[in-house]
């Protein structure tokens, strides 16, 4: 194991930071600022590594650097909205905060914005796939780390031609081109799937864990460093000297620091009024099943295109998420959406998934309706940073973002741009 802090640097006498937030935006968050010689706290109202860092797919994709708002997005989720197997789901709320949501997000739908965000998230990939294997080679944390590609399944051979457009566009700006494999070509190496495919795209670039075994290592590092962990307690606000941050208040209680990072994912909003500022974070709903390994689970992860459903096969086993719900902070297991995603599995695997479910999980993505993410400081405060609304990428950003947090805390030079996250761009 290496050191917690290889550089020597250390962080000014006293200058404690808390972390709000124990996800994996918040753990890595937590790791950087570790190295820098920070003494880190970290607090979370539930446990360190659940909530939405626990089921997703574990997807480290710089391939998806175009955002959902797209030419022609609401359209096209409008009318795949009328199939009784859509997976993608509105409830709409006469709430101010979400009429204003997704009305900025259909201005947002255009091609010079989408391309604006693009190069943002396209940075933060990029940095984040190389300090991934920095972290993992380094500290040797067993997440079943694997770099085999991601292959995106069409199912009609115009909708695989049609693709070749965005797979241009992303070869040409960000360098992520894909191997186009026609019609079954893709058998060749997936002999998973079924015949009668339209074609196959490899991005061979991305690569897969499994994040709930990533955020156990990560703690175990952790702790080994020093980091407290504060579980089970809510933020309730600031204790507050002017513009300073004195305490987090919680339960009656006063945590105190010098410095304080909110890493509070699709909760974020629910601390408008002690940031300074209304975050437009909703929370998309997204749904996993993990299941034990079989031995006719594919070889690569896979999506689905027709149904945005993915499959990711683990060491340990096979996990089948996705879906698309804007329904508020909803706490229920819906088992027809769960239904969609084994249908999607068995549409396209020759085999059903037939291993012994483990886990049926939900969680909740902080959508931001431009797709980046805001790692800034807080409009209130000048010792309060905020790292949250990473919308479906928290987990392939969260290495680069908890460096760049870590570069604004500690004031020094950033290593990749930050004005594509300032918070000034909502206020």
């Amino acid at each position: 194991m290496s050191s917690p802090n290889p550089s020597g640097k250390e962080g000014a006498p006293g200058d404690t930071v808390l972390v709000i937030g124990g996800g994996v935006i918040g753990g890595m968050c937590a790791w950087y600022l570790l190295r820098a010689g920070f003494r880190v706290t970290v607090m979370d109202q539930g446990q360190f590594g659940a909530a939405c860092s626990h089921g997703n797919c574990g997807y480290v994709c710089p391939s998806h650097v175009l955002p959902l708002c797209q030419p022609g997005a609401v359209a096209k989720t409008m009318k795949a909205m009328l199939r009784r197997n859509s997976p993608f789901a509105v409830r709409p709320r006469a709430s101010r905060a979400w009429l204003s949501w997704f009305w900025n997000f259909m201005r947002a739908c255009d091609g010079p914005q989408m391309m604006e965000t693009a190069a943002g998230n396209h940075a933060l990939l990029q940095s984040s796939l190389a300090l991934y294997r920095d972290l993992i080679g380094s500290e040797g944390i067993d997440c079943e780390w694997q770099e085999r590609g991601l292959l995106f399944i069409h199912d009609s051979v115009a909708e695989f031609e049609a693709y070749a457009r965005t797979d241009e566009l992303l070869r040409e700006h960000f360098g992520q081109g894909a191997t186009p494999y026609p019609g079954d070509e893709v058998l060749r190496i997936e002999p998973s799937l079924k015949p009668g495919l339209g074609g196959a795209w490899h991005y061979e670039g991305d690569c897969h864990l499994r994040p709930d075994k990533l955020m156990a290592g990560l703690r175990g590092r952790l702790e080994a460093g020093g980091v407290e962990f504060i579980e089970g307690r809510a933020m309730e606000g600031f204790r507050r000297d002017g513009a300073v941050a004195r305490a987090v208040l919680s339960g009656g209680e006063s945590i105190e620091a010098s410095r304080f990072v909110v890493a509070t994912g699709a909760m974020t909003p629910m601390l408008n009024d002690h940031l300074g500022f209304k975050i437009p974070i909703e929370p998309g709903k997204g749904y996993s099943i993990t299941s034990a390994r079989t031995d006719s689970m594919p070889v690569h992860p896979l999506i689905f295109e027709d149904s945005h459903v993915a499959v990711t096969p683990m060491t340990t086993g096979l996990r089948i998420g996705s879906t698309m719900e804007f329904v508020g902070y909803n706490t229920s297991i819906h088992p027809r959406r769960l239904g969609l995603l084994t249908a999607a599995a068995a549409k396209y695997l020759r085999e059903p998934v037939a291993g012994e479910v483990e886990e049926t999980w939900y969680g909740w993505r902080p959508m931001v309706w431009d797709g980046r993410p805001i790692i800034d400081q807080a409009p209130a405060h000048e010792n309060v940073w905020i790292a949250a609304g990473h919308s479906m990428l928290g987990l392939s950003m969260a290495t680069g973002t908890g460096r760049l947090i870590t570069e604004l805390v500690s004031g020094d030079r950033p290593h990749v741009d930050p004005k594509p996250y300032r918070a000034s761009r909502f206020l």
